[in-house]
């Protein structure tokens, strides 16, 4: 909690170059690629950092392969080339990873067709991947004996990436990148609207934790506050060419229903693309694509049903999945980008996820609409050059603000690990060896940890029942994350809210000791604030305009 009330004394304190609102993965990037080429930068969310729809991903990193239908093929190369860089850039994170799709008889389109398709969407990608297969129904069945092949008249196979920790941890990367090139953040600080004064922005915010009001002085404003952008430009008074519509998904974590390691692609009952992903001992499935007219969304009974029916249509498994089986969801909103003009009225359906950066240059203000993980360094670029054309001074302007540590300081961390046998503290139930995913998860900060467990090595030990993360990392996570809530560290520093049931965290003999490694003397109120509040998802209804516009998992939906 140091860090955090540190940060917000600077808050208070300093004028930046620029103001970012919103830690999603649009102003974490921003962040990172401002304060690492030499801009003063602060960045501030209401919530947690990566609170809302970048935590609520399909984990996957793609080149957009559903936009090959509608030929938007620009589109698919600059995403295909987003989605090779990150690969390339972050090893050890973001890895290729298979995907099987199977095709039952009566759909639109042959295998061998969707075949085709998918060795053009191999050669737009540069070949970068493994090449894509043609199988028979055969084939399927030999390779994942758990798809129902009934019905089935071929499928392929083809290669894109993933993220192999989670979404919000990655994000939350960029923000710890941010921190260490000399970026003020805190969490839980909200804007409450901010004007022009003295040739620059002057932000009220509210400290969320303490209730305590106080102003950001800045020379330019990027409004990156994801599903909530137009409502944020709204108190600040500016107009955008571009507004959101937006569209919920859905995702039920289960038991883990194969080891192949690849994700099963099916067409769901309403046409798109339905995935069951592996998520090391667990197995994420989903997603649906409902209308909804705000981004303040929950699961509803309709979600978890189509889900499951459709899951359980395509799996031939020794029992069908039901709700029992749910450990966790993930449900939140796909903020997409439309024209002003449109009043939101084209097909939602056919929209892309791609970005679009709204410039008030006589305000200095910039908005950023839509986006997407796979295009995160591309945001990052393309924010630095438009605050340079606002006149800010850019004084590194060559830096790589990106991507894992080189090679050879990954081979001294694994010398070092290898020398101490830290593989050797792997848990059973651990997806990987330990070094790797210190490794993937901390990268130079990991030498810490091995210096910790040298001292003492019951900072070696696994502290939360069921989990992979270890005292040392606790005390870590403490020190360098702004871990705020509890919920901070349970679902976005690390997943094990999405693959350990509630009950079994909340009886966990080792929480009430995370909490003292977490938060010191506040540990009990965070405790207590963990165990009294409601974690449960809320129903939500869509409005009857949504309803009649676009029902849920609508038969029309091509994605």
């Amino acid at each position: 909690m140091q860090l955090r009330r540190s940060n917000i004394r600077q808050l208070a304190e300093r004028e930046f170059d620029v103001l970012i609102v919103g830690g999603g993965i649009n102003g974490a990037s921003a962040a990172a690629a401002l304060s690492g080429k030499g801009v003063s930068v602060a960045l501030i969310d209401r919530g947690d950092f990566a609170g809302s729809t970048s935590m609520h991903s399909s984990n996957l990193v793609w080149g957009g392969i559903k936009y090959m239908e509608s030929r938007d093929f620009a589109l698919v190369r600059k995403l295909c080339k987003s989605r090779n860089h990150l690969i390339k850039s972050y090893p050890s994170t973001v890895q290729e990873i298979r995907f099987l799709t199977t095709i039952s008889r009566g759909f639109r389109y042959h295998p061998r067709y969707l075949w085709a398709g998918a060795w053009l969407y191999w050669l737009i990608g540069n070949a970068f991947t493994r090449i894509p297969r043609f199988l028979s129904p055969r084939s399927i069945k030999a390779e994942e004996p758990i798809v129902d092949i009934d019905g089935a008249v071929g499928g392929f196979e083809y290669s894109d990436a993933y993220l192999h920790d989670n979404d919000a941890r990655f994000v939350f990367n960029f923000v710890r990148g941010a921190l260490d090139f000399g970026a003020t953040a805190a969490n839980y600080v909200e804007s409450l609207g901010a004007r022009r004064e003295d040739d620059g922005w002057v932000t009220d915010v509210r400290d969320r934790m303490s209730g305590e009001t106080f102003t950001i002085r800045s020379k330019v404003m990027v409004n990156a506050a994801g599903p909530w952008v137009d409502e944020l430009n709204s108190l600040s008074g500016q107009a955008t060419g571009h507004q959101h519509v937006f569209s919920k998904g859905i995702h039920l974590i289960v038991p883990r229903l194969t080891k192949s390691g690849r994700v099963l692609a099916f067409f769901a009952d309403d046409g798109r693309l339905f995935f069951v992903i592996p998520m090391g001992a667990r197995t994420c499935i989903g997603t649906t694509d409902t209308r909804v007219e705000k981004p303040e969304v929950g699961i509803t009974e309709d979600d978890i049903r189509f889900v499951l029916d459709n899951i359980n249509k395509r799996l031939s498994l020794d029992k069908p999945l039901g709700k029992d089986d749910i450990i966790a969801t993930r449900c939140g909103v796909r903020p997409l980008a439309v024209k002003a003009s449109s009043g939101g009225d084209r097909d939602f359906l056919q929209l892309s996820r791609k970005h679009a950066i709204d410039i008030d240059a006589a305000n200095r203000h910039l908005s950023i609409f839509g986006g997407k993980l796979t295009d995160c360094l591309n945001v990052g670029e393309e924010i630095v050059e438009e605050v340079r054309a606002l006149g800010i001074e850019i004084p590194d302007p060559e830096f790589r603000w990106y991507g894992e540590p080189d090679a050879d300081r990954r081979d001294a961390f694994m010398a070092q690990a290898h020398a101490m046998q830290l593989d050797e503290l792997t848990a059973d139930h651990a997806s990987e060896p330990l070094s790797t995913r210190l490794w993937r998860r901390y990268g130079d900060q990991a030498m810490e940890l091995l210096e910790d467990i040298r001292r003492d090595p019951r900072q070696g030990e696994v502290l939360i029942e069921g989990t992979e993360y270890l005292r040392c990392e606790l005390a870590q996570a403490s020190r360098r994350e702004m871990i705020t809530r509890l919920e901070d560290f349970l679902r976005r520093r690390s997943k094990i809210s999405l693959v350990v049931r509630e009950e079994v965290i909340r009886q966990s003999p080792g929480l009430h000791e995370a909490c003292e490694l977490l938060f010191g003397d506040q540990a009990e109120a965070r405790l207590h604030e963990y165990l009294t509040e409601d974690n449960g998802a809320l129903e939500e209804a869509l409005s009857p305009g949504a309803e009649s516009d676009n029902p849920a998992h609508s038969e029309t939906l091509r994605w």
